[in-house]
């Protein structure tokens, strides 16, 4: 089973600013996220599911009626705490 990938109207906020090679980088795991395997793990409590790329979050939630995963945040590790300390 694969997923559709698409990406929220914020996604690229901190994406934008990332140079080529981390660009790649997180390309990869966003191909990686099209299958259907557990490599990202679940935030308790919120419906967001985290996958890591190396010192980089990319946050999504997922529909499994319609196998879609859509994007919502990428950024490092410092970026993404300040988006998840939003949340609440």
């Amino acid at each position: 089973m694969t997923f559709t990938i698409i990406f929220d109207r914020d996604w690229s906020i901190n994406y934008s600013k990332m140079d080529n090679q981390v660009r790649l980088q997180i390309a990869k795991k966003l191909l990686e996220l099209r299958e259907d395997n557990k490599l990202f793990r679940h935030l308790h409590g919120l419906p967001y599911f985290v996958l890591e790329a190396g010192q980089y979050r990319v946050t999504f939630v997922e529909d499994n009626s319609n196998m879609v995963r859509t994007i919502v945040f990428i950024g490092d590790h410092k970026e993404y705490e300040k988006w998840y300390s939003q949340l609440f």
